[in-house]
């Protein structure tokens, strides 16, 4: 799943390409990805790109008509298995709706060209479709973001903040507190499994915990997330998936030796995802139960 270090390359790298830009038309191809009807997708026609940015792990794109002076606004959560996929040309009209990959078709307009000029496909492997899109007048809008929680990398989100969310989680488990979107913005599967190891604390570790704790996890959290940042910056679309995984130490890593001491890399099945760990550095060795632990699913 795209988390927050991602979505932001992204924001980053389609705001040198689209941004000044007018869009042409924008085709749904999976029309259960649509979450909204009005304003209709049409109004994005002939509208310019004016701006790029990311809420969570939500792509938000700015657009504007010169005959009309409300901004208006493209919002893409690209779930588990979505993605965005440049074009450099015009790319032929599909023929038919849900099928394949393909969920939506942004095609930008070309000085000369009546058939239209580059653009993004906006795609999703998976069986269970939940990548969304979404017009809007403003991104709050969305409710996936009015409920967001605080964006981790802000200056506003100190320590002292942190550890007010971690004490309101109480008894939960900081894994899923991690990931809840609605306590803190952007972080998902992945990077809640990279900082937890960095801070050698166990998944299962209640949320409220001594000011020792939070702030070795705290510190942690932001550095993880951090340097990840810093890897994504200026790495085009194509490539951040396979640059996401080169730089974890834990996630998707079963069965390899950890980087810190050498151990296995072990890993837990629940609900219809996994969590990678290292018994040695967070857990005292001992491996944890691989069962079903529904009470970490959290909203997206």
């Amino acid at each position: 799943m795209p988390e927050l270090p991602e979505v932001e390359a992204l924001a980053i790298d389609l705001g040198e390409r689209l941004i000044g830009r007018a869009i042409r038309r924008v085709q749904i191809a999976e029309v259960a990805a649509l979450k909204t009807f009005d304003p209709p997708v049409d109004a994005l026609e002939h509208a310019f790109i004016t701006g790029i940015g990311r809420r969570g792990k939500h792509l938000v794109i700015d657009v504007e008509r010169d005959e009309e002076p409300r901004r208006l606004h493209l919002v893409l959560h690209l779930a588990r298995s979505g993605w965005i996929r440049w074009r450099a040309e015009a790319p032929k009209p599909t023929t038919g709706r849900g099928r394949g990959p393909l969920a939506a078709r942004v095609v930008l307009e070309s000085a000369g060209e009546d058939a239209g000029g580059d653009g993004f496909d906006v795609t999703e492997h998976a069986t269970q479709k939940r990548l969304a899109i979404h017009v809007v007048e403003h991104p709050d809008q969305v409710p996936s973001i009015a409920t967001l929680g605080p964006e981790p990398l802000d200056a506003s989100f100190t320590e002292e903040r942190f550890a007010q969310i971690l004490a309101h989680a109480g008894r939960a488990q900081i894994k899923g507190v991690l990931r809840d979107q609605r306590r803190i913005a952007g972080i998902g599967n992945a990077y809640s499994d990279e900082i937890l190891h960095a801070a050698r604390m166990s998944p299962f570790h209640p949320a409220s915990m001594p000011p020792d704790d939070v702030h070795r996890l705290y510190e942690e959290l932001q550095r993880v997330l951090g340097e990840a940042v810093e890897r994504a910056h200026g790495v085009t679309a194509s490539s951040l998936k396979s640059e996401k995984r080169q730089g974890m130490r834990v996630h998707g890593r079963k069965g390899e030796a950890c980087p810190v001491c050498g151990d296995t890399v072990r890993q837990v099945v629940y609900a219809d995802s996994t969590l990678e760990y290292c018994a040695a550095c967070q857990t005292g060795g001992k491996p944890l139960a691989d069962r079903v632990l529904s009470r970490l699913g959290v909203r997206r």
